[in-house]
This record gives C-alpha cells, structure tokens and sequence, in this order.
C-alpha cells in the first residue's frame, strides 16, 4: 500500500526531487512551499496522487492546517519530510537580529512546527517517519553560517531526542545530514553576504570564496539522495543521524576526531569538578 507524504520546501532543489521520487515510487505526496504557484508544474506528475500546500513552515497554525489537509484529502499520514530551510553566509556581528531569528525560525521552528502537528495523528496510527533534512553543517561550525548552523545542530538533537520518545508507538525520526549537494544553495547562500568589516575577510571572507568556486560543482547528487530518503521509508529501523556523501563523511570524521583530541586534552579538568564522595548518584543534564 502506498504511503502518505507531507514535504516541506518542494519548490526546488532537494524537496522537489525527494517529491519526484516519492511519487515514482507510487507514493502520494503533499507538496508544500510559501508560494503554491511555485509548484504548479509537479501536479504533471501524477495527478490526483499529488496535491500542493501554500505553507510558512514558521507559522505553527498553518503547520497544523497542511497536516489536517493531507489527512483529509488521502485518508492517513505516512511520512513528513521536514525539508524547508536557507542560509545566509555572514558574519555573525554583521548579521541583522531580524535575519538570524528568521533562519533559526525556518531551519529549527520549522521542523518543531510539522513535528508538533504530524505526531498526534501517527501515535493514534501507532506508525509513521519524521524525516528532518539538517545538513554536515549540523555537525561541523563554518564561519559565517551562525545562524544556520546552530539551527542544523539544535535539528539533530531535537531529533535524537524524540527518536527515543516515540519509538514505542511505531514513529521513527532521523536527521539526514547530506553535504554540499548542486540545488543552487551555496549560491544563494553567499550571494546575500554584505561587505565584510576587514576583520572578518581571513575568516568569513575566505568562506565566501571558497564556498564561490563550489557553485556548480557539488558532488552531492539530490536524485540520489532523494532515493536515499524514499529507502528509508521502508526500513524498520533507522539511525537518529545519517550522513551522506563521500565529502560529508570524511569532514563529520575529522570534526568528531578534533573534539575527541580536544576533550583529552582537557580530560583532566573535565574530571576535577565532582563532589570528592563518589558515592554521589550519576545525575545526569
């Protein structure tokens, strides 16, 4: 039996191709965008399997009016693909506060936002998969990108959280970390950074350029990935965090092999803040 989709920021790049794959997989989708118009050209694909959404994903009601809207137009809901989400490469000091709390409203509240309004209908269903898009950036920190990478770190352990909390009614949750994939994000991305003060050129600047020459490059394929995210739909157990891409990878190991050279550097401080009695519980924060 076909499965339920409801996918977030579908317009373009990784939301429209994980619709695409959806649906040829003979899946019946909810596509949702800002701007429904910006869709119209997806209900060629399989008619009435596939509906289109207007959806802020920063407005908690109207999260809740696209999840009752699948329910009532196809009887269920299977999957959420919390997909929505941009950045802007800039510094932190020259970010406008209105910029940052609107990354962290889309990429983070968004994801809060869907989660909130699918997971009562798939603990009654005792079944269903919250699939949030993060991104390498939620493991990695990369000048320039405070506000979307705290968002992208706060999704997977938003996610790895509730992954523990609603196993045992059937839901399962997983935060797919792709890297740099060619969906015109690095562009848009750093094409929005104002002029830098010069303190900031031998960081955020030399960001800026490198991300620049990637334009066109990523290795990244969404097709591929996209397939990826309909596979794990079928799947009876899923990672609290997949990474994907070779690229990806290699960073999130050498990310991770920093931290852990870092904390044993500082082991022995970590280790001397504790009541002297070790007959203390393990509290655990």
């Amino acid at each position: 039996m076909s499965k339920i989709w409801l996918v977030t920021g579908a317009a373009r790049g990784l939301g429209r191709s994980i619709v695409e794959a959806a649906v040829a997989a003979g899946e019946r989708v909810v596509a949702t965008a800002r701007d429904p118009r910006r869709l119209e050209r997806l209900q060629a694909l399989r008619g009435g399997d596939l509906r289109i959404f207007a959806l802020d994903v920063t407005n908690a009601e109207a999260a809740q009016a696209a999840v009752d809207f699948a329910i009532e137009a196809f009887g269920r809901l299977d999957v959420v693909v919390n997909n929505a989400g941009y950045g802007h490469v800039t510094p932190f000091e020259q970010t406008a506060e209105a910029d940052f709390r609107l990354q962290i409203e889309t990429n983070f509240y968004g994801v809060v936002n869907l989660t909130r309004a699918a997971l009562p209908a798939m603990r009654r269903q005792r079944s269903g998969y919250i699939i949030n898009i993060s991104s390498l950036g939620g493991r990695l920190s990369t000048p320039g990108l405070a506000a979307y990478q705290a968002a992208k770190w706060a999704v997977g352990g938003f996610t790895e959280v509730l992954a523990k909390e609603v196993s045992g009614f059937g839901v399962k949750m997983v935060a797919v970390e792709p890297g740099g994939m060619r969906t015109g994000w690095v562009a848009a991305a750093t094409d929005s950074a104002p002029p830098l003060l010069p303190e900031y050129e031998a960081s955020v600047g030399a960001m800026i350029g490198a991300m620049k020459t990637s334009v066109g490059r990523e290795i990244g394929d969404p097709a591929k990935i996209a397939k990826v995210i309909v596979d794990l739909t079928t799947r009876d157990a899923l990672p609290a965090h997949l990474v994907l891409g070779k690229a990806a990878l290699r960073l999130c190991g050498e990310a991770e092999a920093a931290r852990q050279a870092e904390a044993a550097e500082w082991a022995d401080i970590s280790a001397s803040t504790d009541f002297a009695d070790l007959s203390h519980p393990d509290t655990r924060r």
